[in-house]
């Protein structure tokens, strides 16, 4: 789980980071940029609670690949991109995805730590979410100097989601969670006092 989030929020930020760049070297205004920045914001709220929902009907797991697909999807069409019309529909996208899909990674972690090692297991999750930033750009800097182009550097970032969804696919959440709260039980059943009988 915690590789799978590493990859695809390396991913996000990436995109995150490196869209205004890209755009000014696509061609686009700053205005349009700044425009397209705000429509994601906006975008975001609504489509926060929309997730909420979703992973009520399809599980929290599922909701957060849908996310991953969209901004895989997102990394291709910007490979396309020419227009400000095609980078307001590149925001829109992101801002359907941005707030809900991340929003789920944590408490999805969460159902797979025992409680009385949250601590521990969340000092992990925040060293991965530090790291979470250095790949992708890393990898879209060389891919830049390998190819000279930042389409194709942008193209390149698929495959922090493509990782990133192949491992979070082999996340069993339901036995993850059986074991984390077994966990919980033997460490509250080592704590209860001897019978003095």
């Amino acid at each position: 789980m915690l590789l799978a989030s590493l990859l695809y929020t390396d991913g996000i930020n990436t995109i995150i980071r490196m869209a205004s760049v890209y755009a000014a070297e696509v061609g686009i205004l700053d205005k349009h940029i700044i425009l397209a920045l705000l429509l994601v914001q906006i975008v975001a709220v609504p489509f926060s609670f929309l997730f909420a929902r979703l992973a009520h009907w399809i599980g929290a797991k599922n909701s957060v690949l849908i996310a991953v697909a969209v901004y895989a999807i997102v990394t291709l069409l910007g490979y396309r991109m020419k227009t400000a019309a095609d980078f307001y529909l590149l925001a829109t996208l992101v801002g359907m995805v941005q707030g809900g899909g991340q929003a789920l990674s944590r408490p999805m972690f969460a159902s797979l730590v025992p409680r009385h090692r949250s601590s521990e297991f969340f000092g992990f999750w925040g060293v991965f979410e530090k790291f979470a930033g250095i790949l992708g750009p890393a990898l879209f800097a060389e891919a830049i100097r390998v190819t000279g182009s930042s389409r194709t550097a942008i193209l390149s970032i698929v495959v922090f989601f493509v990782l990133g969804a192949v491992l979070l696919l082999t996340v069993d959440l339901k036995e993850g969670d059986r074991a984390a709260r077994e966990a919980e039980r033997g460490v509250h059943g080592a704590r209860q006092p001897a019978n003095p009988a």
